[in-house]
């Protein structure tokens, strides 16, 4: 996932350095056990186990022993059964906590224990692909693993395009890092725009946003260590908003007509299969992912108005 543009060269030219090299080393890296999270794998099974086993806990840990309030689920439901064929979806949530997927899947009503029509998700290789054990059992709950700092034409962001050529469902958490604290969101990472742009079909957006994960999980409990299991009795919210809608033709427009201005180092994209540069692709992304940013926050201050619970 890319950082947003650069300031004047002379303040960060070592960072693009790194930059660069983050891209090389993430187009060269393999796809980790893809053969798991094949849908044949097996029949089908240890992914049919895996979700009604994961769904189930968390609909435990969010719906019996916590509190959980979600507005506006009928969307997401709707979205998920009955999408036009072909078309995927990509939903953006903050990321609060490291259990926020799967519990944010554990509210009452949704088919959280359903393999068939579970999300996609881009998952932290540094952090659940560890092992020969933890990656089999990511790759049967449908995680891609991604490589932090890999970029986006990282080997990884092609498997995560190949769902979404099928119509899958593909869930991001654009921030790319947990953050518990009640403030503004974060600048988002070129990730999720480079996929909408880079669709064979453009993805449905559909932005969520959460609060309560952070105390049920939080990273540091009283003692100074994250706790061994998810705490109870605490309150969740849970909001989902409308598809992001994107005026794409003008924002390609726009994106080229600033990038003439530019003059950065390159890291080395290739051009879009639209013809965009990588210059016209950093302005482009970074104004996808500005919009997308500024509806979550609209969402993450009409919960903390109270118009959840």
């Amino acid at each position: 996932m890319e950082e947003a543009l650069p300031k004047p060269r002379d303040e960060h030219e070592h960072e693009h350095e790194h930059e660069h090299e983050r891209e090389r080393e993430g187009r060269k890296s393999g796809r980790k056990m893809e053969w798991a999270g094949r849908e044949g794998h097996l029949g089908g099974i240890p992914r049919k186990i895996a979700f009604m086993a994961v769904g189930g806990l968390a609909k435990l840990i969010a719906s019996s022993l916590n509190s959980t309030s979600v507005h506006n689920p009928e969307t997401l439901i709707r979205l998920l059964r009955s999408r036009p064929p072909g078309v995927p979806l990509i939903t953006v949530a903050n990321h609060m906590s490291v259990l926020d997927d799967p519990l944010l899947w554990g509210f009452r009503g949704f088919p959280s224990m359903d393999s068939k029509l579970a999300r996609w998700v881009l998952a932290a290789e540094d952090i659940c692909f560890t092992n020969t054990v933890s990656s089999y059992f990511f790759r049967i709950g449908k995680c891609i693993p991604i490589t932090r700092g890999g970029g986006i034409y990282q080997e990884q962001m092609n498997e995560a395009l190949e769902k979404l050529s099928t119509g899958a469902w593909l869930h991001i958490f654009p921030e790319g890092i947990v953050s518990q604290e009640d403030a503004p969101l974060r600048r988002l990472k070129w990730g999720t725009a480079s996929l909408i742009i880079r669709a064979t079909v453009t993805p449905i957006v559909l932005p969520i946003v959460h609060h309560g994960f952070e105390q049920v999980m939080p990273q540091s409990a009283p003692y100074g260590r994250r706790p061994l299991l998810p705490l109870c009795n605490k309150k969740i919210s849970i909001i989902v908003g409308e598809p992001i809608e994107f005026d794409l033709p003008k924002m390609r427009q726009m994106a080229i007509s600033l990038s003439r201005n530019m003059s950065l180092p390159s890291l080395g994209w290739p051009s879009t299969p639209d013809g965009l540069d990588e210059a016209t692709q950093r302005c482009l992304y970074s104004a996808i992912s500005e919009k997308i940013r500024t509806v979550m926050e609209s969402l993450r201050t009409f919960g903390n108005d109270g118009n959840v619970y």
